[in-house]
């Protein structure tokens, strides 16, 4: 039997089964994981509002710490997407993890500026690879009728995580001189999480019969098949080792004439994407601080509208099996727009309140349908490859909003800046309307 037979075999018995508690527990491991990034990234906004007061640093130097873990986020990105197509997922997650778990730790101890941006940059490094790769492994355990939505759940992980992050900032962060070290010591929980990743999820029978390792792949299958309660008596055909193209060849084929499309759409979503959320929300808390509203204000307010990304995620992973993915993703980054130019112009706590609300809400509904999209744009040897670039050029994008933030501030305040947002929102509004839609079908 070939190995293209065997992948495609076991894709057609992976989306076959109903959702099971086997799947839950792939689906919350990794969403752990996802929730941990996120009160990491989460963390930074505040412990950079807080470090600029005490360190006295210039704007300028404050957006270096932000730019620093995204230049690792953007390389750890690229290279984590190679590495899982090559090594298989679960061993890249794990490991990204553990880098970036021990790096957080280890920021609490630092004692400068120099010393805090070179530990920013490793803790980019597992971040920046472990975000593709976990969407990439949830959706290819994933029947193809609620795949969407299962990955819109994964990324709500993220809003629990950057709640965790808005209650550490407004409850230790302030609390003392070192409060920004303890909640960097907090974000070394993922070191031992890892351990327990590593040792506890299985790999992806995709990627496992598409590597001619069929036998794995089929006792995988077959469990999942078990926790449904159907029994399969169908035998493990051995198949041909699959040899891996190398690393040069798996990024060159991302634009060969059948993807090149496709690449170039999801490249402009991730900038346009990144962009916007990162140089808003990093901000957000500096901002307000910058307004006149004092440290444990700015924060309360933050932690105020974080909590609505929750319902954005919610309404998301309704939409994008009912109206598929482009409609969802163009809808919630349309808002998005709206919302970022309400934001820059909004007076008053009750008005700035509000539409960071509306701003949260569909921001976060619409990462929660890029994610959904992006990996199943690619065939199961590219998946990973693909998310990881898609994902590395987005932080790019991330790496220049902190720095181009203070310049546009002094050139028109929060109204021009919020503008700029929306434009960047606008663009990834159309880039959207040229995705391949994948609602329901199968995964190649």
């Amino acid at each position: 039997m070939s190995t293209h037979t065997d992948t495609v075999r076991v894709s057609e018995r992976l989306d076959a089964l109903p959702f099971t508690r086997r799947h839950a527990k792939i689906l919350g491991g990794s969403g752990l994981g996802w929730a941990l990034d996120a009160m990491d990234v989460g963390l930074v906004s505040f412990i950079i509002a807080a470090l600029s007061v005490q360190w006295q640093l210039a704007p300028a130097e404050a957006s270096w710490i932000a730019s620093a873990g995204f230049a690792g986020m953007a390389i750890g990105a690229s290279l984590g997407g190679l590495l899982a197509d090559r090594f298989g997922r679960r061993q890249v997650f794990a490991l990204t993890l553990l880098v970036y778990g021990l790096a957080t730790g280890a920021s609490a101890l630092v004692g400068g500026l120099a010393a805090l941006l070179v530990l920013r940059f490793v803790v980019g490094l597992g971040l920046g690879a472990e975000l593709p790769v976990a969407s990439t492994y949830v959706s290819e355990f994933a029947p193809a009728r609620i795949r969407g939505r299962l990955i819109v759940f994964l990324e709500a992980f993220w809003a629990i995580g950057w709640t965790a992050a808005a209650l550490i900032g407004y409850l230790v962060v302030p609390s003392s001189a070192d409060g920004w070290r303890w909640a960097f010591a907090l974000g070394a929980i993922p070191a031992v999480y890892a351990l327990i990743v590593r040792w506890s999820l299985p790999e992806s029978p995709r990627w496992l019969a598409a590597r001619g390792r069929n036998t794995e792949a089929v006792a995988i299958v077959r469990d999942l098949e078990a926790a449904a309660g159907r029994i399969s008596l169908e035998p493990a055909a051995e198949g041909v080792a699959a040899s891996a193209p190398a690393p040069r060849a798996r990024v060159g084929a991302l634009w060969a004439p059948a993807l090149r499309a496709r690449t170039a759409s999801l490249w402009v979503l991730w900038f346009c994407v990144n962009f916007s959320y990162y140089g808003a929300f990093i901000w957000i808390p500096t901002i307000l601080v910058a307004q006149g509203y004092d440290l444990v204000r700015s924060f309360g307010f933050t932690l105020v509208i974080t909590l609505a990304q929750l319902p954005g995620y919610a309404v998301a992973a309704w939409l994008i099996e009912a109206w598929g993915r482009r409609a969802t993703l163009a809808t919630f980054l349309a808002g998005s727009a709206v919302a970022a130019v309400l934001f820059g112009t909004a007076t008053g706590e009750a008005a700035v309140i509000a539409t960071g609300m509306m701003l949260s809400f569909f921001n976060l509904g619409a990462w929660g349908a890029l994610y959904a999209a992006t990996p199943e744009t690619y065939p199961t040897s590219l998946r990973a490859t693909g998310a990881g670039w898609a994902a590395g050029v987005g932080r790019i994008a991330s790496i220049l909003a902190p720095l181009s933030v203070p310049p546009l501030l002094g050139l028109g305040g929060a109204p021009l800046l919020f503008v700029v947002f929306a434009a960047f929102f606008a663009v990834a509004v159309v880039a959207a309307l040229f995705l391949r839609e994948q609602c329901g079908r199968a995964l190649a």
